[in-house]
């Protein structure tokens, strides 16, 4: 069949998200070829192109949605810089796969969806923890009962930013301003994972605090103000009646990274990663079915995984590229599309407004 040609909006060669994981996702699946790629700077994009091997360079991103070479425009730019690009891309009759957080806040991702669904374009958000092999295979086990009902779950974890020190690249998300917080990124994606599992909220609440009022830049020393929340707790109870809880801390120290565990009338599932970014990184998992046994690792079924991609930062995206070649060419609806982002931004406005 023919390749569905993407067209990627932000690159810095083997630094941005891009790069580090569009590209080694989509270079795994035959469905796709990257056919353009945009910077703000014409520099920027011939050098990334050259590296990579992509044969068409724009300056801004509205030669590149408007381009008869590209069929899905991929925006993994920084948030504040979503609304604008997503919209260029649904009015040019594109595909789009935008990274998460959708929109800097609920009304862009509501305004986003709407749109989508006016221009009839596949839309998806890269909620891809909900893709990930180890979080596929749990979800099956659950729904099977593998562990008998779920009584309740509990999870801690680490964001890597929003601690004392913040590279650079990251700065922009020490100000809670830009919609780029702990509690929309990593505790955003992860609890994404957690109801893809356990069912929707009935009712939640969550604390935030700002332990830290300043961080400083890895790189140059410099000191900057720290609005958006280094320290996120949330309970809730989801639909099906299981007690959750979580609670999330900035930076990435040498505790545990993440540590969620699934409590059943019949056994206990525990999975674990370096940090809490559950959509980020190599997940682990084990199991009890006995209060007096330790538990025990277990393997997820090569079945989980549909490329040659067994670990890595690309896994996820793979697996979530998979699905959407699928969705675009058999009408199915197997990712998280705009309207499911609408669901999880009114989930984080929930846990801040503490009801």
């Amino acid at each position: 069949m023919t390749p569905i040609r993407v067209g990627i909006i932000g690159m810095q060669i083997d630094q941005s998200w891009a790069a580090i994981a569009h590209v080694p996702a989509l270079r795994e699946i035959a469905d796709y070829e990257i056919s353009a790629v945009s910077t703000t700077r014409q520099e920027s994009a011939e050098a990334a192109a050259a590296h990579y091997g992509i044969p068409q360079t724009f300056v801004g991103h509205q030669a590149l949605v408007t381009s008869p070479d590209v069929d899905l425009v991929a925006v993994t730019v920084k948030v504040p810089a979503h609304f604008e690009l997503v919209t260029a891309a649904i009015k040019a009759g594109k595909h789009v796969y935008c990274e998460w957080p959708l929109g800097n806040g609920l009304a862009e991702a509501q305004q986003m969806a709407e749109l989508a669904r006016a221009h009839n374009v596949r839309a998806i958000v890269g909620l891809q923890a909900c893709v990930s092999p180890t979080i596929s295979y749990v979800r099956d086990l659950v729904a099977e009962g593998y562990i008998g009902e779920v009584l309740s779950s509990s999870l801690i974890g680490t964001g890597i930013s929003w601690g004392g020190v913040i590279d650079a690249r990251n700065g922009y998300t020490a100000d809670q301003r830009n919609g780029a917080t702990l509690l929309s990124i990593p505790v955003g994606h992860t609890l994404d994972a957690v109801c893809s599992i356990l069912g929707e909220f009935q009712q939640v609440s969550g604390v935030l605090a700002n332990g830290r009022t300043e961080a400083t830049i890895q790189e140059t020393g410099e000191t900057i103000p720290m609005t958006a929340h280094d320290q996120v707790a949330v309970v809730g109870r989801t639909e099906r009646g299981a007690l959750v809880s979580a609670h999330y801390r900035g930076g990435l120290g040498p505790g545990t990274g993440l540590l969620w565990e699934i409590y059943g009338t019949k056994g206990t599932l525990q999975i674990t990663g370096a940090c809490g970014h559950a959509q980020l990184v190599d997940l682990s998992l084990a199991c009890s079915h006995d209060p007096a046994e330790p538990l025990a690792p277990l393997v997820v079924p090569d079945s989980y995984y549909h490329t040659r991609l067994r670990e890595g930062t690309a896994l996820n995206v793979a697996e979530m590229y998979y699905r959407f070649a699928k969705d675009i060419r058999e009408g199915t609806h197997s990712c998280p599309s705009f309207d499911h982002a609408v669901k999880r931004h009114e989930m984080l406005n929930a846990i801040e407004q503490g009801h």
